[in-house]
């Protein structure tokens, strides 16, 4: 099996609840040996510098201990952490950048 080299799987498709075929043998499964093995393959694309340093950021804050939302808020910002438009941390603006940075 061959290593591909990417910090990302451009293959990714949407998820899709699955189907169940009920007609034998004609469903997807894996032959084993011939999938093709991609590294972050949950990734639709390589990360952004702001998102390492926000993970980075995010480290930081629960080693320190911060587990509730507005602990985490209170850490980013006491670390100077700031949002991507230069702001303090609002649990409310927190919450919406963990959305946005799910999708």
């Amino acid at each position: 099996m061959r290593e591909v080299p990417v910090n990302f799987n451009p293959l990714l498709k949407p998820w899709l609840a699955p189907q169940p075929n009920n007609v034998a043998g004609k469903g997807v499964i894996e032959q084993p040996g011939e999938a093709q093995n991609l590294v972050w393959q949950t990734r639709k694309a390589e990360p952004t510098q702001y998102e390492n340093d926000f993970g980075d950021a995010l480290e930081q804050v629960f080693e320190a201990g911060a587990a509730e939302l507005e602990e985490v808020v209170a850490g980013l910002n006491r670390i100077g952490f700031r949002t991507p438009e230069g702001a303090a941390w609002t649990g409310e603006r927190l919450a919406a950048e963990f959305r946005l940075l799910a999708e």
